[in-house]
């Protein structure tokens, strides 16, 4: 016992230590926006299924010995893979358009995959059917034993491994320590798991065995009863698609939830964790302390738990009742999976079908996946997989208990009210969140999705003190506002007011000539109503949908007299592969929303940035943010590329459309700063922080700079 525990435990931590490893590998080369992380889970999700395919087949059609054999070749063909360290020669390029798209190279799904696939796609499969496989390989060793512990052991550790990497391990070691301890504990893992191969070798499975439930294994009270081969009883079809919807409900409502806070709420990395924890130890409850889950308990909070998934979005207003409401919708979470995973444990089937129950389980995971990384940012224009994971879940339970009235003391009438009632709500429930999704959707001009998620474009009426606008949002981040009023594309709003830091520097830069300006971060285009007739104004943008609207829905860029032209692709990318730009003023607009893209920050692209800046250049940077402090990031980068600057600070109360911004700007030298336009009570030098480790594209830590 003790080997097989310790591999599957091990296995499930190296599972969940690389998933986040090789994402932080990735999201410079695509942006470093959350829909990384999201097409990252996509891949680990859809390689656990082939790995849970691979340790049914092996079971079902291979002999002890053979299985041995098999399995410990690709353990030592997986070691060839070590270090796990992406190649460069998949980082996108700029004009080159990515794998699977139509050519506007807007949606890297598909090259993620791949490149995924190509680094870590073997040891990965391998690690997935560790559990599925040990556990039938120990039914092998001794009768009468539960191997479903070990599934709650094997959850454990992908738990244990999600929470330290982010408090542990990434702010210790660098990314390529991080790979080089990774690949260490793969060769530890590989040998001890053909320890466990080879005690199982050349043993048969039971003929008769302990296992929980009855022959269909779905029984409430988890008793344990003899089974003779001969009266185990296959899985029904319906039983197998039952098992696929419960587990597909569970990781929609995970990956729903989660797109849901970081896109919506507050889009900070770190809210990945806690959703998948949570998820993780509904499975560790539920399959290692069966009695825990009571549907007469747990189907009350249910309910209360989708109406505040149902009520989530609508119900903050300021930072204060974010922070109660993050945790309020990941217990909704919780309480939802406890119910999906629940129903899966008390279905457990007879150990001799528990490598395709495992398979089963992994394929509804993946199908959630797909449905929410894949198909949604494709097929609709907001977020639809939340309220629709919702209604899943509602018909899951229905089918769940439409069987529940039963026996000989009830009448029929009973039971056809009951099911009645359960087919009302379903529907009802269903017409409900419909009709809020869509009057939600009513209120925008534009509501438009892809890989990066949703763009909503919205008119605001004129108010009292409050002047009519049109803005772009993405999530719940303004990235533009321009007014409903005739002439209005000239003038300049929200985050690049007057009495901004952006305006300033160009101001003070455009006294004595024309400027060369580079911004990385188009939005609606506001920055244009700053440059003038003759200066040249290039763009840097990620997001083929933002200058699509920018160009159609706002007028700024049309309005601009300068020569312009918007490069498409990853800032960071499209400055390392162009010619010297030659630039005069730098702006950085990419850090307003909440998830921001960490290798814009670090001292690799300071480096990048510097090679197209002329000698005398001023660099601007956004750095308002809700949650994050970015000052000790920028303030440390430019001391250690060799520039002086100071912070603005804008009260945005000058104008209605003002919003209030902080910005730092950065030069050479101090000289520029001397003029007029630094010389108030808003502008303070900027100080580096004592002991503030640099970032690189090695290192990060998103922990220590938490407001």
């Amino acid at each position: 016992m003790p080997v097989y525990a310790a591999t599957i435990f091990l296995s499930a931590f190296l599972l969940f230590q690389i998933q986040p490893m090789l994402a932080k590998f990735i999201l410079p080369w695509f942006g470093g926006s959350a829909a990384v992380w999201s097409a990252a889970l996509l891949f680990f999700q859809i390689f656990l299924l082939v790995g849970y395919l691979y340790a049914h087949c092996l079971v079902r059609f291979l002999r002890p010995k053979t299985q041995m054999l098999v399995h410990s070749t690709l353990l030592v063909a997986s070691l060839l893979a070590l270090p796990i360290i992406p190649a460069g020669h998949w980082k996108p390029a700029l004009g080159k358009p990515a794998l699977g798209t139509a050519g506007d190279g807007g949606d890297p799904a598909m090259q993620i995959l791949l490149l995924l696939g190509a680094t870590a796609g073997l040891p990965y499969i391998l690690l997935s059917a560790t559990s599925p496989l040990l556990q039938a390989w120990y039914l092998r060793t001794r009768a009468g034993v539960i191997p479903y512990r070990l599934f709650a052991l094997s959850n454990f550790g992908s738990m244990l491994a999600l929470l330290s990497y982010p408090v542990l391990v990434e702010p210790k070691l660098a990314l390529g320590a991080q790979a080089e301890a990774w690949s260490l504990g793969y060769a530890v893992f590989a040998v001890i798991c053909a320890i466990a191969g080879w005690k199982s070798r050349g043993r048969e499975v039971p003929t008769s065995s302990t296992a929980p439930g009855g022959p269909m294994g779905d029984t409430a009270s988890g008793d344990l009863l003899q089974h003779d081969a001969s009266l185990i009883v296959r899985p029904t079809a319906g039983a197998i698609a039952l098992w696929i919807g419960l587990a597909a409900c569970a990781s929609t409502l995970l990956l729903a939830v989660t797109s849901h806070l970081t896109q919506n709420i507050a889009p900070i990395p770190l809210l990945w964790i806690a959703p998948l924890s949570l998820y993780l130890l509904s499975f560790i409850l539920c399959f290692e302390f069966e009695r825990l889950y009571h549907r007469v308990v747990f189907l009350p909070l249910l309910a209360g738990s989708l109406g505040l998934l149902a009520y989530g979005d609508t119900l903050y207003e300021n930072n204060a009742e974010l922070k109660r409401l993050i945790p309020a919708l990941c217990s909704a979470l919780f309480v939802c999976c406890m119910v999906c995973h629940g129903e899966l444990a008390r279905r457990k089937p007879h150990p001799r079908h528990l490598t395709l129950y495992y398979l089963m389980v992994s394929a509804g995971g993946a199908a959630g996946g797909l449905f929410v990384a894949l198909a949604a940012p494709r097929f609709f224009t907001g977020y639809w997989e939340l309220p629709i994971a919702m209604v899943g879940c509602v018909v899951l339970v229905t089918c769940v208990l439409w069987n529940a009235i039963r026996g000989e003391n009830r009448r029929a009438v009973v039971r056809v009210i009951v099911r009645a009632a359960m087919i009302a709500v379903t529907v009802a429930f269903a017409i409900y969140l419909g009709n809020a999704e869509w009057n939600k959707h009513r209120e925008y001009v534009l509501s438009a999705r892809n890989f990066y998620g949703v763009l909503r474009v919205r008119d605001n009426p004129a108010r009292r003190y409050y002047t009519a606008r049109r803005v772009l949002i993405h999530g719940t981040i303004s990235h533009g506002t321009q007014l409903l009023q005739p002439g209005s594309e000239r003038i300049a709003t929200s985050y690049f007011g007057t009495g901004s830091g952006v305006s300033r520097a160009i101001r003070a830069k455009g006294e004595a000539s024309a400027l060369r300006i580079g911004v990385l971060g188009l939005g609606a285009g506001v920055t244009a109503a700053l440059a003038r007739a003759g200066d040249t104004l290039h763009y840097y943008e990620i997001n083929p949908l933002v200058a699509q609207i920018a160009n159609r829905d706002f007028g700024f860029l049309r309005a601009c007299p300068a020569s312009k032209r918007i490069f498409l692709g990853d800032g960071r990318l499209v400055l390392e592969s162009l010619p010297d730009e030659g630039l005069d003023v730098f702006v950085i607009d990419a850090f307003s929303s909440d998830s921001i893209p960490i290798h814009l920050l670090t001292r690799e692209a300071f480096v990048i940035y510097q090679r197209h800046l002329k000698p005398d250049a001023v660099m601007a940077l956004h750095i308002t943010n809700r949650f994050l402090d970015l000052e000790p990031v920028v303030a440390k980068a430019a001391a250690e590329s060799g520039w002086t600057g100071v912070i603005v600070t804008d009260d945005g109360w000058e104008q209605d459309y003002y919003s209030p911004s902080d910005w730092v700007v950065l030069a050479r030298s101090a000289t520029i700063f001397t003029h007029a336009e630094f010389q108030d009570g808003f502008v303070d030098e900027l100080r580096v922080r004592p002991n503030f480790r640099p970032w690189t594209d090695d290192y990060s830590n998103i922990i220590q700079i938490l407001k």
